[in-house]
């Protein structure tokens, strides 16, 4: 007879942003289907130019005689120089700021979670629901509590406004550990501005938590209220904000660099990264060449940082307005979320469709077995279902969401390819 699983294996199941791509994988005749997949954020976007020069030139920069050492665990200078230099492109002074590198962004959000809450604790963390799912997946890991403020989709696309009375009694009820933010939010695409930071910041300051911010989508926000970071809230705007924050950084988004895995954990308060850098060094280091890479930002100007902020706020500005417009002509009486911020959709089929539909089986259905033809070649969806982004599941029942990653050709072909799997899947 084999070992016996953990338990936490036992009852694992993938993340809610990889289910699709596992159960395609699988599938009999894949080769000849052209798979559009729109389920993770994995951006098909070049990366920075001077990233891309870096990356060319890696047999110049040590590593022309196949050595690849570990670097420091708290990451080379050049690469938590980069973040620091990105966050400073936000006119923020950056001299009190400590940064340490993980692998990715996903590596960061371990580690916070370890220095906020500990394995195992009794205090949650608090997150506006629906969050990330890596946040839900890495507290079920930790064995952390988790308590939520809900945000719920309006029919207009929109998500609720923030309550900040609810937020400020789930803190005083439930006691957790810190608060945290998606200011340009994965996954609903919502922006939070600089004045709504600043309220929750006088939250955090108040009853003494923390204040952390996943900060990876900083710059694409599609409004003109500008950027919003936790860094931009001085001790005038809530005095006493220093030492509370910590934010979430990576390379994956913003500078088009998801598998370089290079994300950065920033604090401004010393001891907590001090004791992130000695958390880590069980972790060794982070990928050397990606911060090889990543380190060309340490050296870019805040005026051609803000041209590429530009730049890639245009392309996805245009191109989800474009769809979201042909998805709610596609499918009348379609909920498409207002593209706000971030590279996000999120659709939701509670008005159109019957009490027994559920998004994670059409998912599935999409994966498995559907397929479209268009001009002679087979099309098939892979999309997110909204339930593993929510901390009760059947919040997101008729919901998916939607990642713009894919090159823009295949993009476009979403909203029909989607009608004739949803109304094949309704037949079937």
């Amino acid at each position: 007879m084999p070992p016996e699983l953990s338990d936490h294996f036992k009852n694992r199941r993938p993340s809610a942003i990889r289910q699709a791509q596992i159960i395609f994988s699988q599938r009999k005749g894949k080769d000849s289907i052209q798979v559009i997949n729109l389920a993770i954020g994995n951006v098909s976007l070049p990366m920075y130019p001077a990233m891309k020069k870096r990356m060319n030139e890696l047999g110049d920069k040590g590593f022309k005689d196949g050595v690849v050492k570990y670097t420091p665990s708290v990451g080379t200078t050049e690469a938590r120089n980069s973040f620091l230099n990105i966050i400073a492109s936000e006119d923020v002074d950056t001299s009190n700021l400590n940064c340490m590198i993980t692998d990715g962004g996903s590596q960061a959000m371990e580690i916070m979670l370890l220095g906020v809450c500990g394995p195992s604790s009794t205090k949650p963390l608090m997150l506006l629901d629906p969050a990330y799912t890596n946040y839900i997946e890495f507290a079920k890991r930790l064995s952390i509590p988790i308590v939520t403020e809900n945000r719920d989709i309006l029919d207009n696309g929109d998500f609720a406004i923030l309550d900040l009375q609810k937020i400020e009694s789930k803190i005083i009820a439930e006691k957790p550990s810190s608060l945290l933010v998606i200011p340009s939010d994965n996954p609903t695409g919502q922006f939070l501005n600089q004045s709504q930071l600043i309220k929750i910041a006088k939250l955090c300051v108040k009853y003494g938590i923390w204040l952390v911010s996943d900060e990876a989508y900083r710059q694409l926000y599609y409004g003109n209220d500008g950027s919003s970071s936790i860094w931009k809230i001085s001790e005038n705007d809530v005095p006493g904000i220093s030492g509370h924050r910590i934010s979430i950084e990576s390379s994956s988004k913003v500078w088009n660099a998801c598998g370089l895995r290079i994300g950065g954990l920033v604090t401004d308060n010393l001891e907590f990264h001090k004791k992130s850098v000695s958390e880590y060094t069980a972790n060794l280091c982070a990928n050397a060449i990606g911060q090889e890479v990543f380190g060309s930002l340490a050296h870019e100007s805040s005026l051609d940082l803000k041209k590429w902020y530009k730049s890639q706020r245009e392309y996805y500005r245009e191109l989800m307005y474009s769809i979201r417009g042909k998805l709610l002509k596609e499918i009348p009486g379609l909920i498409v979320s207002n593209p706000e911020a971030a590279i996000y959709l999120v659709i939701d089929f509670r008005n159109i469709c019957d009490d027994i539909f559920d998004a994670t089986d059409f998912v599935k259905y999409c994966a498995s077995e559907g397929k479209v033809d268009i001009d002679g070649r087979n099309y098939t969806l892979l999309l997110a279902p909204m339930g593993g982004f929510y901390s009760d599941s059947n919040q997101g029942r008729t919901q998916m969401r939607v990642a713009m990653v894919e090159p823009k050709d295949l993009i476009e072909k979403t909203p029909e390819v989607l009608s004739r799997l949803y109304f094949d899947y309704l037949n079937k």
